[in-house]
């Protein structure tokens, strides 16, 4: 039996919040996770409608007198959400959860004739996820191994320097011992190991997504967050308190990079971030957002709000290409939402033990064959190794284990997104642009570059440092 990528990273993410009993939607198709026994509504007049709404459908359906439908958070909090309970969290199991389900059926009506939407599930919010998580775990680089994207010439000009944000999961203690984060700042990963010494899963996620922009773009003022620091996941209902929490605490930058996001089944994006997003379309902050490592082309929010008119000035959306640049990664998230592709496969950053090499066990076993159904030698299957949550996988009980020390390799769309945001800062230095939203238009304009995603052909941002990777068997796959 294959490995249950989605369920096991699931079960990692629950772990991570243990008084947040989550369930898998939409009714078990493994696409998102969400808060069991909750639901959400903006703040005032909606939340009452909502919570009324839901009472008496549960009342007139299933001869309930609805009493267990009430505020579960009735603070008002800078996202203007509010989340309500509208059943038992701990019944049923982590299929499904037939209360929100019929919450939201409630509301459909409601939403019909006011033309807006009133409620949504409360989902969580995860680093840039196979399915939840990036497109493979990371692998130490060889000790003759250079980062790639290499170090572009330039050198830093605190007049000229573009601000750049990271909102992830924070920096690693030895993280100034890589010379290119040198002059980075920001907040800290809150652990980093486990009690034996042992690197935990997605920790350093941050600390490469910086190493990438500073490589790409050596003339920027580097900021990272660590606002997803718990095994990278937050609940949506958090989620826009957290970005702006990480925005006033830095200002806002001229790039904000975000490799988070989730699916949810919807056209219209999160709720929970509603009012994050109004606010950044009033600044002249561009958001560049990873795509999601779904294989699907499912939306990806935030990322997908780059195809909505209002927002597609302030929003990037950004694709994995594999690693020959010809072609997209398999695991990359695709579609007309999806406006631009990077190198997002193998690609080599900072990770940690600079000072002391540090051992990671891997969680996930690799595949027998591709699971998107690709030919070409993809990170599914390469390098082999068997993890910690894969049972059924050979010799369960002896995960493979390595050795950190400085450079790593690692896969996904939230890798090519930090590259995108480098070359966007990389064009507003050397063409004196101070609008990283025009930037970012002149830059598209301008690119002769394309790729051959799924049949299509779409544009490519390649940075002239980074090196293309032979990819195996030719052909762009399923």
């Amino acid at each position: 039996m294959a490995p249950q990528r989605f369920r096991e990273q699931f079960d990692q993410i629950q772990r991570s919040m243990p008084d947040v009993p989550l369930a898998m939607g939409p009714d078990d198709a493994a696409e998102f996770m969400y808060e069991k026994g909750v639901v959400l509504a903006r703040d005032g007049e909606e939340a009452r409608l909502v919570e009324d709404t839901v009472r008496a459908h549960f009342t007139e359906t299933a001869g309930l007198v609805g009493e267990h439908v009430r505020r579960a958070s009735p603070e008002t909090n800078r996202s203007g959400i509010t989340r309500i309970q509208v059943g038992d969290p701990g019944e049923g199991d982590r299929r499904g959860d037939r209360a929100v389900a019929n919450a939201l059926r409630a509301l459909r009506a409601a939403e019909g004739r006011t033309g807006r939407r009133l409620v949504s599930r409360n989902h969580v919010v995860h680093i840039a996820p196979v399915n939840a998580c990036p497109g493979d775990e990371p692998v130490p680089a060889q000790p003759t191994e250079q980062s790639n994207p290499a170090p572009a010439e330039g050198l830093y000009d605190a007049d000229t320097a573009v601000g750049v944000l990271v909102i992830d999961t924070g920096l690693m203690r030895d993280y100034r011992s890589y010379p290119l984060l040198a002059r980075a700042q920001g907040d800290f990963q809150i652990k980093e190991c486990d009690d034996d010494g042992v690197l935990q899963q997605y920790v350093g996620h941050g600390t490469f997504i910086a190493g990438l922009v500073a490589a790409v773009a050596p003339n920027t003022d580097l900021t990272v967050s660590n606002a997803l620091n718990d095994a990278g996941a937050v609940l949506e209902s958090e989620f826009g308190d957290k970005l702006f929490e990480a925005v006033d605490k830095s200002g806002w930058p001229d790039i904000l990079s975000l490799s988070a996001g989730t699916s949810n089944g919807r056209t219209d994006g999160l709720l929970g971030v509603q009012a994050f997003m109004d606010e950044l379309r009033a600044q002249r902050t561009l958001l560049v957002a990873a795509a999601g490592n779904n294989g699907s082309a499912t939306p990806f929010w935030p990322a997908a709000y780059a195809d909505l008119p209002e927002y597609a000035s302030s929003v990037l959306s950004v694709g994995a290409l594999r690693s020959d640049g010809e072609f997209g990664a398999c695991f990359s998230n695709h579609g007309g939402w999806v406006k631009v592709y990077a190198p997002g496969e193998r690609l080599i950053s900072a990770l940690t033990g600079f000072i002391e090499p540090v051992p990671y066990v891997y969680q996930h076993s690799t595949y027998d064959d591709c699971r998107y159904g690709f030919s070409y030698a993809c990170t599914c299957q390469s390098p082999r190794h068997t993890g910690v949550l894969s049972g059924d996988q050979a010799d369960p009980d002896k995960p493979d284990q390595v050795m950190f020390e400085g450079l790593a390799t690692w896969s996904g769309t939230s890798f090519a997104t930090p590259v995108a945001a480098g070359m966007i800062a990389s064009h507003m230095v050397a063409h004196k642009e101070t609008d990283p939203r025009a930037a970012r238009q002149q830059l598209l304009a301008g690119n002769p570059e394309f790729a051959e995603v799924r049949g299509a052909m779409v544009p490519a941002l390649r940075p002239q440092t980074w090196r293309p990777v032979p990819a195996g068997t030719a052909g762009p796959g399923a």
